[in-house]
């Protein structure tokens, strides 16, 4: 999906969110009318400008994460939340799938009191009414800086769709996603 502007001159939000690798939190968006950007970077750690390597290294403290930009008045963030949930595992502390690690945490970083309280709503209801047994241990966390990641991380699905495809399911989100959600092509 190409990036749009948005409509009748509207503001736009910006929403963060860390789901394990970052690769598979873009295509999850993109699908939706309305999100105007998806980014792929690093955010909730302590180096400034840290790269990729850093951030494997689990020494930054940050998390793989995307920002999403998007025209509220198209697609809320209440319904940007549900795409997050439903592209996670938010019952795993110690990463996501195939990836562990501290920079493959689920996070979900808020730019506003709005966003932090229908975030948290947001949670309660799907630990209320999804399909998890297990708590959900997804923090709700104050946005901090974002640093985009490397450019060749950036929309990785389009730019290596055989890689991408093999790693959504080997990994075991694709399978998870699917039984938790009955979902189709993350």
């Amino acid at each position: 999906m190409e990036n749009i502007a948005p409509q009748n001159n509207t503001e736009v939000e910006v929403a963060t969110f860390a789901g394990g690798c970052f690769w598979c939190m873009v295509k999850p968006f993109h699908k939706y009318e309305g999100v105007l950007e998806v980014i792929s970077g690093y955010t909730g750690g302590h180096v400034k400008n840290p790269t990729y390597e850093q951030v494997c290294s689990e020494t930054t403290g940050h998390y793989e994460a995307v920002q999403v930009t998007f025209d509220p008045s198209v697609i809320t963030y209440p319904e940007v939340l549900d795409i997050f949930w439903q592209s996670i595992d938010p019952t795993d502390a110690g990463g996501q799938f195939g990836d562990r690690g501290s920079s493959y945490r689920t996070a979900i970083f808020y730019h506003s009191e709005k966003q932090k309280e229908q975030a948290q709503q947001s949670k309660e209801q799907t630990q209320n009414s999804g399909p998890f047994q297990l708590p959900i241990v997804t923090p709700i966390l104050p946005a901090q800086e974002f640093y985009p990641a490397e450019e060749y991380h950036q929309d990785y699905y389009k730019k290596n769709p055989s890689h991408y495809g093999r790693y959504f399911v080997g990994s075991g989100r694709a399978g998870f996603l699917e039984r938790h959600w009955k979902q189709e092509d993350q």
